[in-house]
């Protein structure tokens, strides 16, 4: 794999986690319920869980600037046990759940499309434990890197955006 590659699949892997973490941590309370409507764990551990989560999200990010092949196994380790929690609930019928990956601002129900999501995710970290090609960086790698992850979260926001306004609002009873 060449050196810009695995620079931009990392530091686009560690802006998702990151802006994950800081969503999950504006409004920590509302991340416990997000979590324990999941109903995976115990309620009164929702709190312990959200933090735990928190900290593994910022880890990962840690994991993948210093500890690269570390940091792409964690993050694809975390993406299966969403798309798990996600499979679980929906094989449960419990699709009204908010899926919490748009923070408490923007509620989302679960789908199917967030666990091929996560999966695909999980996917391209583990891309990333591919060798790494051997070469000198040069200035223009540099601007390579920035503006590729830019243009990757901006398609990522935008097809986000796209999701959740493709799906049907609820009507409020008159």
């Amino acid at each position: 794999m060449d050196p810009v590659l695995d620079l931009v699949l990392r530091a686009t892997l560690a802006l998702l986690f990151a802006t994950a973490a800081c969503t999950s941590c504006a409004r920590p309370r509302a991340f416990a319920a997000t979590l324990a409507e999941y109903r995976l764990l115990p309620a009164p551990l929702a709190p312990v869980a959200a933090a735990l989560v928190v900290a593994a999200e910022l880890s990962i990010v840690a994991g993948l600037i210093v500890a690269h092949r570390i940091g792409l196994v964690a993050a694809a380790a975390l993406l299966l046990v969403y798309a798990a929690a996600v499979a679980v609930n929906l094989l449960r019928g419990r699709r009204h759940i908010d899926c919490g990956c748009a923070g408490p601002a923007a509620r989302r129900p679960i789908s199917g499309w967030l666990v091929a999501r996560n999966v695909v995710l999980a996917a391209a970290a583990l891309a990333g434990l591919a060798p790494v090609a051997s070469r000198g960086l040069v200035w223009v790698d540099a601007f390579t890197v920035v503006a590729a992850t830019t243009a990757l979260a901006a398609c990522w926001t935008a097809a986000d955006r796209l999701l959740a306004l493709s799906r049907p609002r609820e009507v409020a009873a008159a």
